[in-house]
């Protein structure tokens, strides 16, 4: 018997559909899913708590998301008991600050967007996004809300094991790469003893604690025009960064209407650009054209693959946030534009690029109660645990999302000052006939929109449930024609692939293909079910 806890998974195991009547939290941590059926349980809605899975995220799984980082919801408000109501989009993504200029980062010294410190550092919408979700939609106090991720910040917790892998192949990145007073708060914070923490042992964070104390007693409004802003703009002044004060104050999360494109008899809902989930409704609306068939034909694989390279070569062109880009979301997913795409799509790998339309670090929840209301809701620092600064005191990891900032004046997604970056955080909808399925995604940077499609691919076409959706192999689109594959995929697609051009690469490592949830709603009986994925230490909660 072992002495110590192990983090090792040497056996496939398979996990059972979950079903559920009168409630359901999806996401990425056990105690965090059960944060959430408290919440319920103490007469909460699905709004409520997403709200406080999304806060307790942020204590038990820093690798990915913190109080420093960008939220996105769609949010599914009933209006009955047989699944019709209304669907509903938030954007708290931020801005680039004022002082962050072209100009500025050239001085630097930077010819692109760097990683790490205070240069791609934009305004965090996580808090915004909770107190606005509350503000709205909301039943219990905002207060009672962030309470059990206050406790488990202030008493600790257990690192799982995935977490606690990321974290110490983070701090490996930090100590290579990390230098000087902006970051050295990250190494104060998170490696308290001097390494990250080990899978089970105990981790507690008290400075965090009080600060998602004083967002609680303000809703918010300490972190953009309080104590808390004071405090980033201080340190931001006296260590080089560019965010301010009035960044912080000038903010506020965004209501927006939620896109989507029709995939067979279903509706697959995405957050409008600058989110990327506009990525995933080209691909689906390019495969649409195609005849369904069964998951392990070549042709059907192939096909998955050059819709998605397509998909993404018009993205990673064109999406920003909205007024400034050159090309609108109707042109990129009008008929004609799609026609022209699919007819790309030959017997053989391409390499894509843009085409031109017609003129005219992540956590992914699910939450869903009694009444049929429902969340998808997703937030990140993006790459780990962001940029690598961290407000002294504080336990705010500041995200380092302006990495994807282009420096080339002719780039729709060029830098400017006030303006929101391509982002990849999308969190997913379904519908049928007008009616809620319910909400699913997947995280992990730019195999989101892949995911997406791969999940509804596997809903749809191969009649896979929730849970078989997410176990199901994956595959990722790498640049060029190079194509990362999990080792489960059958070994005669995988040489189907290579001998139509694909730069095939079987990974032995599924941290890079996403970590994803899913809650279906059955609008007869009204139960739901519930997968949520096998590549983390996720687990689903029920009421």
């Amino acid at each position: 018997m072992p002495t110590s806890f192990s983090a090792t998974t040497p056996y496939a195991s398979q996990r059972s559909l979950t079903y559920a009547r009168h409630g359901m939290v999806a996401a990425s941590q056990p105690q965090a899913s059960q944060v959430g059926r408290d919440i319920l349980a103490q007469g909460g809605n699905a709004v409520d708590a997403a709200i406080a899975t999304a806060a307790a995220l942020t204590v038990v799984e820093p690798t990915g998301c913190g109080i420093g980082g960008d939220a996105f919801a769609l949010v599914w408000i009933a209006s009955d008991d047989v699944g019709n109501g209304h669907l509903h989009g938030l954007n708290a993504s931020g801005t680039a600050p004022a002082a962050l200029t072209p100009e500025a980062v050239a001085a630097a010294g930077h010819t692109e967007m760097p990683l790490h410190g205070w240069t791609p550092v934009t305004v965090p919408g996580t808090p915004s996004a909770w107190a606005e979700l509350s503000r709205r939609f909301g039943k219990l106090d905002f207060a009672n809300l962030l309470a059990p991720a206050i406790r488990l910040a202030r008493e600790g917790f257990p690192v799982s094991p995935v977490i606690a892998s990321l974290w110490q192949r983070d701090e490996a990145t930090f100590r290579r790469h990390l230098e000087g007073e902006a970051t050295q708060a990250w190494f104060e914070t998170f490696t308290p003893a001097g390494r990250a923490p080990r899978a089970g042992e105990w981790h507690r964070c008290t400075d965090q604690a009080a600060t998602l104390e004083r967002i609680a007693e303000t809703g918010a409004e300490s972190f953009y025009r309080g104590e808390l802003a004071e405090r980033i703009d201080e340190f931001s002044r006296r260590t080089g960064g560019y965010l301010r004060a009035e960044d912080l104050a000038n903010y506020r999360p965004e209501w927006v209407s939620p896109i989507s494109a029709r995939y067979r008899d279903v509706d697959v809902w995405e957050i409008p650009p600058n989110g990327q989930g506009l990525v995933a409704l080209m691909a689906l609306r390019i495969l649409e054209g195609f005849e369904p068939s069964h998951r392990d034909d070549p042709e059907v694989l192939h096909r998955q693959l050059e819709a998605m390279k397509l998909a993404f070569a018009d993205g990673q062109a064109y999406i920003t946030q909205p007024e400034h880009m050159t090309q609108s979301v109707d042109a990129l997913l009008s008929d004609a534009y799609t026609e022209s795409r699919r007819r790309l799509i030959g017997d053989r790998a391409l390499t894509p690029e843009p085409g031109t339309p017609p003129a005219g670090g992540t956590v992914y929840l699910a939450t869903a109660d009694a009444d049929g209301n429902m969340v998808s809701y997703i937030q990140s620092n993006y790459h780990g645990f962001g940029s690598g600064v961290v407000v002294p005191g504080t336990g705010i990891a500041l995200q380092n999302r302006g990495h994807d900032f282009s420096l080339d004046p002719n780039h729709d997604n060029f830098l400017a000052p006030g303006k929101k970056t391509y982002h990849t955080i999308i969190p997913g909808f379904l519908t049928r006939g007008g009616k809620a399925l319910g909400p699913f995604g997947v995280m992990g940077g730019y195999m989101q929109p892949q995911g997406h499609v791969q999940v509804v691919m596997n809903l749809v076409d191969f009649g896979l449930n929730a849970q078989a959706a997410l176990d199901a192999p994956r595959w990722q689109w790498l640049g060029d024609r190079r194509i990362g594959i999990e080792r489960g995929y059958p070994a005669h697609l995988v040489r189907a692939m290579a001998e139509r051009g694909h730069d095939m690469r079987i990974a032995h490592d599924e941290r890079s293909f996403g970590r994803g949830q899913m809650i279906l709603r059955d609008p007869d009986s009204g139960i739901y079910s519930g997968g949520t994925e096998p590549r983390t230490d996720a687990s689903i909660a029920v009421l």
